[in-house]
Formats: C-alpha cells, structure tokens, sequence
C-alpha cells in the first residue's frame, strides 16, 4: 500500500515536474488583476462571473496541453490541417459571422461566441515554426521568405477585411517576428521594407474603410475632435494619467465606473486597471510580462531543434506584439485598433488560446531530448 501511494506520488511529481511555475503563476496574477478590475465596474458582476469561468478552463487547458509528445507535429501534417481549417473558418465568417460593433468576426452559438482569429495566431506561429525549422540551411533564399508570407498574408487579408484592424496588426508582426527570429538576410529585409511601404500605401488608398483611416488622423491629431472620433484615445489617456503614483483604489476609478471609458474590460482594460493602481500597478504589471516572455525565451533557447526554439520565439512574439499594441493605443501612442491584452482582458477566445500556447511549450520543454546534431542545428537559428 505505502509502496502503491510512493508510486502515485512520483507519478504525480514527475507529471508536474515540467512546469515553469514562474510562467504559469505570472500569467495566473495577470488573469486575476483583469478579475479585479472587472470586478470593480461591472455592477451585476457578469463579466466577473463569466472571465472566472474562463480563466479555470484556461488553466486547465494549459495542464492538459503540457502532457503530450509534440514530436509528432514535426513528422506529421497535422500543423498544416488545423491552419487550413482555421483559414477555412476565417473564410466562412463572411457568410455566418455575427456582426458586433460594426465588425463581422465572430460565430455566435448562442451559449458563446468564438473568434477564430485568436486560435490564427497560435497556428500561424505552429505553422511558421515547422515550415523554417524544416528549411533552416536555406533560410536566406527569398523563395521561403515569400512562402511564408504567402501564410502569414492568408490570414491577414481575411482577418483585415472582417474588418479587425488590431488582430491583422498582430497577424503580420508575428510573421515578421519569426522571420527575423529565422534569420533573414539585411537584403531581404530591405526588399521587405519596400514592399511593406508599397502594401500600407495600397490598403490606406483601397483597402482602409474610412472610419479606419479616420482613426489613423486621429492618432496624429488626438485634440482634434475629442467629442467625435478622437473620444476613446482621450478618455483612455486621461484613465491612465489620473492614476497618478498610486491609484484611485479599487472600484474607485471614474472614467470607467461613469462610463467614460469605453469597453473597459477588453480594449481598454490596461487603462482601467492604471486608473485604479497607478503608476506602482502598471509597474508590477509591466514586470510580470517581462518575467513571462524573459522565461518563454529562456525555454526556447533550450529546446531541443529548431522547431521548438522557433515556437517558443514565436509565442514570445505573439504575446509582446500583443501586448505592446494594446498598452500603445491605451497611453495614446498607437491608433485605436480594437486589441486585447493577453491573459488580463475579458474573453475566452483569445484567453483559452494563451494559455493552450503556454501548455504546449511546457509540453515541449517536457520531452525535449537534447542531441548533438539537433544543437549544432538550432545554432543556424540567427535571432537567439
């Protein structure tokens, strides 16, 4: 019997013995200052409720998530099926997509409502991982810089036109991201530069919807039209800057309680939480998203070829895109783009998708089997 429960107990340890208790604690806090936050505006306490919900399944899903042996999508097409379904999702959303605020990126299915543009993300960064791991001698051919962005573009045009203006942000930086992490040559990367200006100057003449470009004139002159379109960035600022050192409190903060700041539990929450915690708060936040993308480095650095170093760098990506966008357009620095911060604003979409990406990098980290070829070839990988 005691050797049975010695048994149990080392099952246990060993299942858990995986884990980077730094990352998951630091994304868990996270989670929980946006639980506090909504808690503290939302007077029927229904997206409490609900993010709480989330947030276990969430957790659960990144315990479950770090069990198996990813070496199998190194060998196997399944990458390419799941990106070719979500691609496919993506397409159908033009015909039964739900419409909220004006964009048409979402199925409702009465219970919940599903974004497949988070889960794009995921499996953009899965797909360009398997595609320069499997061509990383020949990395500085341009014919693979192009077929990656032949990935990277499916994605953007079909999420850019629903329209969301914040997820094709993050779409794009995540390939550019990864092709840097892969090693592009300075010659390339100029040539992208040029085509990059080409594409922005097309999209902002054909591709833009004019309440797009009108928040792009506004970002450069926010004062403009405070009552009109540049109301959000203004109260958004002024959220952030009444915060002061230490905050107004918890459950204290005007521009949300009075409804000033709009969609203060997703596209604003960074701005409610200062308003709340101050200068300090944003401090510790900041610290606790630096720690989690110090740490997903750390990992990938240490994986054992060049598909889980890719992976890793491209969560890492992901999640600092992400993040820099969101906290830029809250201080003002950035356009209103509509953008979630990861694990802290309202919503299972993209919260579920997080956390499932953490889980597989620790399931990675727990059957990584170090070689000598395998680390010769991780060091071609430039960026790390």
């Amino acid at each position: 019997m005691i050797s049975q429960l010695r048994r149990a107990a080392e099952n246990r340890a060993r299942i858990f013995s995986h884990i980077d208790w730094v990352i998951l604690i630091s994304a868990v806090v996270i989670s929980l200052f946006g639980l506090v936050t909504m808690r503290s505006f939302s007077a029927e306490n229904s997206f409490f409720d609900k993010q709480l919900v989330w947030i276990c399944i969430a957790v659960a899903g990144f315990f479950v998530a770090s069990i198996p042996d990813y070496g199998f999508l190194r060998r196997t097409p399944v990458i390419t099926g799941f990106f070719a379904a979500v691609v496919f999702s993506l397409a159908l959303i033009y015909m039964f997509g739900a419409i909220v605020k004006g964009a048409q990126n979402r199925f409702n299915l009465g219970f919940l409502s599903v974004q497949p543009s988070d889960p794009a993300k995921l499996l953009l960064v899965m797909m360009l991982s398997k595609y320069f791991a499997r061509r990383h001698v020949e990395i500085a051919a341009f014919r693979h810089i192009a077929v990656s962005g032949a990935y990277g573009a499916a994605l953007f045009i079909l999420v850019f036109f629903q329209p969301d203006f914040g997820s094709s942000i993050i779409i794009a930086s995540i390939w550019l991201g990864m092709v840097l992490v892969a090693g592009i040559s300075w010659k390339h990367l100029l040539t992208l530069a040029v085509v990059g200006t080409i594409v922005l100057a097309g999209l902002w003449q054909y591709g833009l919807q004019p309440y797009q470009k009108q928040r792009v004139l506004t970002f450069l002159h926010p004062l403009a039209d405070i009552r009109g379109t540049g109301y959000n960035a203004y109260q958004s600022t002024i959220a952030v800057g009444s915060g002061e050192l230490l905050g107004k409190g918890i459950g204290y903060g005007t521009q949300s309680k009075l409804r000033f700041l709009p969609e203060y539990q997703t596209d604003f929450i960074f701005a409610a939480f200062a308003e709340e915690w101050g200068f300090v708060g944003v401090v510790l936040l900041f610290g606790l998203f630096v720690v989690l993308i110090v740490r997903i480095l750390a990992i990938a650095s240490h994986g054992s070829d060049n598909f889980d170093i890719l992976f890793g760098a491209g969560i890492a990506v992901y999640f600092t895109a992400q993040f820099i966008v969101h906290v830029g357009m809250n201080i003002g620095l950035l356009p209103i783009t509509g953008t979630t911060l990861p694990f802290m604003s309202y919503g299972g979409s993209h919260l579920v998708t997080e956390y499932l990406a953490l889980g597989i990098l620790m399931g990675m980290r727990r059957h990584a089997k170090p070689s000598i070829q395998a680390r010769d070839e991780t060091e071609i990988v430039g960026a790390l």
